[in-house]
């Protein structure tokens, strides 16, 4: 992900907030969110993952005219491609997201201006019992705010099967 800046704004806090059916009044109510430990509003826990819809290469996000996922009857939106002559038959055509992990060193709040560094992280293998091989994979992104100082560091894992699974 590449997000050169995504603003941290009210609205945004509260319409997360009530997409993922969290009704915590911090989210929303300035009157409220003055009178507890933080002093005021603050974004939910999972907030950073919207910062996708500021990356306009997001490959999760709809392009005008370019089938995503959803638009087409097949389960990831668009056609498989061909395979080639030779080339190997690995997986079940992609990977799963098997874990995420947030660490906030401080509340995010409206106002906020953060930008996201993403690096790789750990890579290990285990022996499934049905599965076969696991390849895990982890990604760190650190989200920065305007002056520059640590705010979320999110650890996102990642898995992949070597068992060749057979398509119809």
């Amino acid at each position: 992900m590449a997000v050169k800046k995504f603003p941290v704004e009210y609205t945004h806090i509260m319409m997360f907030a009530r997409s993922v059916g969290d009704e915590n009044p911090i989210y929303h109510d300035e009157e409220y969110a003055k009178n507890t430990e933080v002093g005021g509003i603050i974004a939910p826990p999972t907030f950073t993952q919207a910062s996708a819809q500021f990356d306009p290469d997001f490959f999760l996000r709809p392009k005008a005219g370019k089938p995503w996922l959803g638009s087409v009857k097949n389960p990831t939106g668009t056609p498989p491609k061909p395979k080639t002559e030779g080339e190997k038959k690995e997986g079940g055509g992609g990977g799963l997201h098997a874990e995420q992990h947030f660490e906030y060193h401080r509340p995010l709040r409206p106002g906020d201006v953060l930008s996201v560094t993403v690096k790789p992280g750990k890579k290990w293998e285990k022996e499934g019992k049905r599965s076969g091989k696991l390849k895990f994979s982890e990604t760190i992104s650190e989200y920065r705010d305007q002056k520059g100082e640590l705010v979320v560091t999110a650890r996102g894992v990642g898995v992949v099967t070597e068992r060749v699974v057979e398509q119809k």
